[in-house]
């Protein structure tokens, strides 16, 4: 059997991995005005016309999820995770692979949902949010590089992962990792952003395809 093509994979979580945007599911349970507006932001700085900077923090702010409403959007994630994404992700470790897990969502929600698919709470990466002792939300880690358009490069550059590496995702932040790794894949599964799928290097329909492209 030949090496992986990719020694190391990253990916995103919501609209790959999952079928929903997080922060979007957050908004609606805030009402239709909230969600409308929540899922303008998100829609916007995923094409890439805003930069993430802009929205992160106002669209928390908007929704200001407690404890109780991150912990409901893991079991969301779970509900909507992608075909066979559990099966490529085990198939990629069991070849050797390094899969981590980049995400601009919500740590609480974000690394209970990657467990489920076996990869370890060390392995992921997303914004860590704060509540009270009653559970409200209590803000998010405003230096986190993840709250950035460019943050998901940042964090992959600083885990130095095996080469050569293949970031996937279906958004802006996604692609901006390239300069990091050594090809980007467009996740297409949940949404089709044309501007990201036409300066991919791979577009990928599902996990079964990714489980292909990584062990060939």
């Amino acid at each position: 059997m030949s090496a992986p093509r990719f020694a190391s994979v990253a990916l995103d979580v919501d609209s790959t991995l999952s079928g929903i945007e997080g922060i979007d599911w957050l908004a609606a349970r805030r009402g239709p005005e909230v969600s409308a507006a929540v899922a303008g932001l998100t829609d916007q700085a995923m094409r890439g016309e805003v930069p993430l900077d802009a929205v992160f923090g106002t669209r928390l702010a908007m929704v200001r999820p407690t404890r109780h409403d991150v912990a409901a959007l893991t079991a969301a994630y779970v509900a909507a995770v992608a075909a066979g994404a559990a099966s490529a992700v085990a198939a990629l470790v069991a070849a050797g692979v390094r899969v981590v897990v980049v995400s601009g969502g919500l740590r609480d929600a974000v690394a209970p949902f990657a467990a489920t698919l076996g990869v370890p709470d060390g392995d992921v990466y997303a914004v860590r949010v704060a509540f009270d002792a009653d559970g409200a939300y209590a803000g998010y880690d405003e230096a986190s590089p993840l709250a950035t358009a460019a943050g998901k490069r940042a964090v992959v550059e600083s885990l130095a992962l095996p080469a050569p590496a293949l970031a996937v995702g279906d958004g802006a932040t996604d692609l901006a990792i390239r300069p990091a790794v050594a090809a980007f894949a467009a996740f297409t599964g949940f949404v089709r952003r044309d501007a990201v799928a036409a300066a991919a290097d791979y577009v990928l329909p599902d996990f079964p395809h990714l489980q292909e492209l990584v062990l060939r």
